[in-house]
């Protein structure tokens, strides 16, 4: 093993700085309150762990050697850093214990979330906030991970999760529904939903929860997969939306997206009520203890709802 390879003991460079400082063995020894030979074999330790001699001991007082005294100013820096680095360590653990991590899906990031959020900060002093906001199956992935302490979403109770499957505790924060809805076609549906005959499909992608729930409901209340003529995949309500307004389909959209769409008639109801699929908002929560902060906000989402798993 090479002098680089050695362990290396901090204590050993605390011992230098000192002897560097006061150029006296003993002074230095008293110093750092160890007896002297011990001091002494700290020194010669970090000499063989450097691979040179640091301090001319044939000089009174104790001068550094051309080696200790290009090593001296270098150790300084690097002991600093490492201080800074420890302090910044210390200052990103108490950040993350009192932050909160959320994962949410797109939709209800933009419209639910802020204004629950701004619901619940009344209720306690809320600090930093991390918000991922992705696909449902992304969302899933971050939980998994431990990645986020919370995950917002829209659910069905007959499509199961991973969430579901598992230990994940969840809290119903609210209700919501998918309908189908067209463009207009002067006063009616550019296209509809009928039974027995094909419509028009504008579809959520693979890894989009909504997309797993109409596909469900739609199965369920009877249609054929031949009855869904799919023209357009997207992964966000969103962006279904604006397709639908070209007037490219029918799409299963939540409520709280098109609701305004629909009073002012840019949209309409392309089936009736018997085609809506109810939606719950749900918060799914990490199963083990989480930081205070993040507890709190659970019991306070919990309170008032009674549907708590």
């Amino acid at each position: 093993m090479g002098p680089g390879n050695r362990p290396l003991d901090m204590n050993w460079l605390e011992d230098f700085c000192a002897l560097a400082e006061t150029g006296s063995f003993s002074r230095a020894a008293e110093s750092r309150a160890i007896a002297q030979p011990a001091f002494s074999r700290h020194i010669r330790a970090l000499e063989e762990w450097v691979g040179a001699e640091l301090v001319d001991r044939s000089t009174h007082p104790t001068e550094l050697t051309a080696a200790g005294s290009k090593f001296l100013p270098l150790l300084k820096q690097a002991m600093a850093d490492l201080e800074a680095a420890r302090i910044k360590a210390l200052a990103a653990h108490a950040q993350e214990g009192a932050s909160l991590r959320f994962a949410a899906t797109h939709l209800l990031s933009l419209t639910f979330f802020p204004k629950w959020l701004t619901r619940l900060e009344a209720g306690m002093e809320i600090g930093a906030i991390q918000m991922m906001s992705d696909s449902f199956q992304a969302c899933e992935d971050l939980m998994a991970q431990r990645r986020v302490q919370f995950l917002l979403c829209h659910r069905h109770p007959q499509v199961a999760s991973r969430l579901d499957a598992t230990t994940y505790p969840k809290v119903l924060l609210g209700h919501d529904v998918l309908i189908p809805v067209s463009a207009v076609d002067e006063t009616a549906p550019l296209h509809r939903v009928r039974d027995a005959q094909a419509v028009t499909f504008l579809a959520y992608g693979q890894t989009s929860g909504l997309g797993r729930i109409v596909l469900n409901q739609l199965r369920h209340k009877g249609m054929r997969e031949q009855d869904i003529n799919t023209t357009f995949v997207a992964p966000h309500a969103t962006l279904l939306r604006s397709m639908v307004l070209q007037g490219r389909g029918v799409a299963w959209l939540p409520a709280m997206l098109v609701d305004e769409d629909v009073k002012q008639g840019r949209l309409v109801r392309a089936g009736g009520h018997e085609w809506d699929i109810p939606l719950e908002i749900c918060l799914f929560r990490q199963p083990n203890e989480m930081a205070p902060v993040a507890e709190k906000l659970w019991a306070l989402a919990a309170q008032g709802n009674s549907e708590k798993d």
